[in-house]
C-alpha cells in the first residue's frame, strides 16, 4: 500500500469519526433539550387548555388602557430613566479599567485571572438579587436600583470590554511605543480610535437593557414604573397596568431610536 493511499484512508477514517461524533453530540443535545422541556411541564398539553381563554379574558379586562392617572406617572418615569442612566454610567466607569486588566496580554496572568473571577462572580448574580441586597442596605427608592444596575453592568460590560481590548491591532500601538510616545498618548492615538465605536455600541445596548431591568427592580421597592405596574396588577387595575406598559414600551422605543442615532454618528465619524 502506497503512502498516499494510506494517508487518504486515514483522512477518510478521521472524517468519518468526526461526523459520527458530531451526530452523537447533536443527539445528546436534543435529548437534554427534551428532558429539560418535559421536566418544566412544557410538553403537558393539559397545562395549555386554559391559556388562550385566560389571556383573552385578561385582554378584555385591560382594554381600553386607562391613562386617567398619567399626571402621577412623571416621577416613576423619571425614576426609571435616571436609574438606567446612572446605573449604566456607573457600570461603564468601573468596567473600563477592569476590562482592560482582564484582557489577555494587558496585565500579569495572576491579576488577570483574579479580575476575570471577580467579573464572573458579579454577573452571575442577577440584578434582581443585587436589588434586594441594596434595598436592605440603603432602603427603598431609586438608589438601590442604581447600585444594582451598576453592579451587574460592571460584570457584563467588563467581560465585553475585555474581549474588545483583546482584538486591538498591536501594530500602531507598538509603532507609537517605539517612538517614545507616553502611555496616555498610546491609548489616545493607538487604542482609543480602534475600540471607541465598539465600546459605545456595547454601552448603548446595555443602557437599553437597563431600562427594562430598572422596571423589574421597581417590583422589589426600587421605585419607577415597575412599582406602578405591580401595584396596578395587585389592585386588579388591568386597564391602568396596560397603559403603564404602553408608556414603558414608548420609553424603550425612544431609547432605541436615540441609541441608533448615536451609533450612526460614531460610525460616520470613524469612517470619515
Amino acid at each position: 500500500m502506497s503512502a498516499a493511499l494510506a494517508r487518504r484512508q486515514a483522512l477518510l477514517k478521521e472524517t468519518a469519526q468526526r461526523a459520527w461524533l458530531s451526530r452523537l453530540m447533536l443527539l445528546v443535545g436534543l435529548g437534554v433539550v427534551l428532558l429539560a422541556t418535559g421536566y418544566t411541564g412544557a410538553l403537558d398539553a393539559e397545562r395549555y387548555r386554559e391559556l388562550l381563554p385566560t389571556l383573552w379574558t385578561l385582554a378584555g379586562d385591560a382594554w381600553p388602557p386607562a391613562f386617567e392617572r398619567w399626571e402621577h406617572w412623571s416621577k416613576p418615569l423619571l425614576d426609571t430613566l435616571t436609574m438606567s442612566v446612572a446605573g449604566t454610567v456607573g457600570g461603564i466607569l468601573v468596567a473600563l479599567p477592569l476590562g482592560a486588566l482582564a484582557a489577555s496580554g494587558q496585565a500579569p496572568a495572576p491579576l488577570r485571572q483574579l479580575v476575570l473571577l471577580l467579573l464572573n462572580a458579579i454577573r452571575s448574580i442577577p440584578s434582581l438579587v443585587w436589588g434586594i441586597l441594596f434595598v436592605a442596605a440603603v432602603g427603598f427608592g431609586p438608589l438601590p436600583g442604581v447600585l444594582a444596575l451598576a453592579t451587574h453592568s460592571t460584570g457584563m460590560l467588563g467581560k465585553f470590554f475585555a474581549e474588545i481590548f483583546e482584538h486591538v491591532d498591536r501594530a500602531p500601538v507598538d509603532a507609537l511605543r517605539s517612538q517614545g510616545v507616553p502611555v496616555l498618548g498610546v491609548l489616545r492615538f493607538g487604542v482609543l480610535p480602534q475600540v471607541l465605536p465598539r465600546l459605545v455600541d456595547v454601552a448603548l445596548y446595555r443602557w437599553e437593557h437597563n431600562i427594562r431591568a430598572a422596571t423589574t427592580l421597581g417590583a422589589i421597592g426600587a421605585g419607577g414604573l415597575g412599582l406602578e405596574i405591580v401595584t396596578a396588577f395587585h389592585l386588579f387595575e388591568y386597564r391602568e397596568a396596560l397603559a403603564l406598559i404602553a408608556v414603558l414600551l414608548a420609553l424603550v422605543s425612544l431609547v432605541n431610536l436615540l441609541g441608533a442615532q448615536i451609533r450612526r454618528r460614531f460610525l460616520d465619524h470613524t469612517t470619515a
